[in-house]
């Protein structure tokens, strides 16, 4: 992730900067849609999540990682918020574990149902099942041809499996949502929106008649999503997915919406904001051309893509990232690449 509002001028209205509810309260920020924040670890230390007050009780859309800390936060939301109506339905927007880790904790709490795209669920019920033990050879390659030496394949290797630990059990079925698909929630038409990149079909909800849209890891205001090719597969160019998405949500969604992101402020600029997203990434691929004159390996690729230092902690996503730049540049033929007889792919100018 980039943080784009250190780069210049920031065109966004932002909005609500003076009320971020604080863990355990919300926010009304229209009618019938209260903000939550809640904490995690990292960079971004907290989410925002959203109640919203339907037909026979309240839908929640994402949910926190799993945790007490963050459990407390809705055990407190449920006492004070809910005016004696249950949860009669959770809705998660992709699959991370910020945003599904206690979508089946909220959905058994209140006997409800579970609320996601086809693609992401079954992704996460996937990742969710991996145990330490389970390391996949070919994941092993993977990392290897980006460049990682044994240190960091190790490191890999420890790692492995332990997305599910942030994530409680989720149901064993759910209720799908689809590109298009309207759905009402309180006697109002919200439509689903999927867009690709950051998550195999992240669902953005647009309500015309509230003039906003609550856009998950879609459309965040200073930093940009992580976009990145996993093991699971490795030829995949999720990048030109994300850079297609930017441009349709562009076309489809009028100017003046209210966009509530997962992270960071509310605010005013979503054509402003997708402008901005797809060209940060079209420089980016210039630079990575540049950068590439001389063969380059996926790891060596950082100062194109990034201001700051890679640090331990984000060194994976900014691989998967890097690779995710590399094939999209390959796939428009401005770069080729050879692998050496360790396996090792080195990317250079075509």
């Amino acid at each position: 992730m980039d943080d784009m509002s250190k780069r210049g001028f920031d065109p966004l209205n932002y909005q609500f900067e003076d009320a971020a509810p604080e863990p355990g309260e919300a926010t009304v920020v229209a009618d019938g849609v209260f903000w939550i924040r809640l904490p995690m670890g990292g960079r971004l230390n907290h989410i925002n999540v959203w109640l919203l007050r339907d037909n026979q009780g309240w839908t929640v859309v994402d949910t926190g990682i799993n945790t007490e800390q963050v459990k407390d936060c809705w055990e407190s939301i449920f006492e004070n918020y809910l005016e004696g109506r249950p949860i009669t339905r959770v809705i998660a927007t992709h699959l991370h574990s910020d945003h599904t880790g206690l979508a089946g904790w909220i959905a058994r709490r209140w006997d409800c149902e579970l609320w996601m795209s086809r693609a992401d669920f079954y992704m996460c019920k996937t990742m969710a099942a991996d145990g330490p033990s389970d390391v996949p050879e070919d994941a092993i390659r993977f990392y290897k041809r980006a460049g990682f030496n044994e240190e960091r394949l190790a490191r890999y290797r420890s790692r492995f499996g332990q997305f599910g630990a942030n994530i409680a059990l989720l149901p064993a079925g759910y209720r799908r949502i689809s590109d298009n698909q309207y759905l009402d929630i309180g006697g109002r038409e919200w439509r689903a929106i999927i867009g690709h990149g950051h998550a195999p079909e992240h669902v953005c909800l647009y309500c015309p008649e509230l003039k906003l849209i609550i856009a998950g890891d879609q459309i965040l205001p200073k930093i940009t999503p992580n976009v990145s090719v996993q093991p699971s597969e490795p030829m995949a160019n999720p990048l030109r997915d994300w850079i297609t998405s930017c441009g349709r949500f562009r076309e489809l969604l009028p100017p003046d919406l209210l966009v509530l992101p997962a992270h960071e402020s509310l605010y005013y600029g979503l054509h402003e904001r997708l402008t901005a997203l797809i060209d940060w990434h079209e420089v980016a691929i210039e630079k990575l051309y540049e950068l590439c004159a001389t063969p380059k390996r996926a790891v060596d690729v950082f100062p194109a893509l990034f201001k700051s230092r890679i640090t331990e902690g984000s060194y994976f996503p900014a691989t998967g990232e890097a690779i995710a730049h590399l094939h999209c540049a390959q796939e428009r033929r401005m770069l080729t690449v050879e692998e050496d007889d360790k396996g090792v792919a080195w990317w250079r100018q075509a």
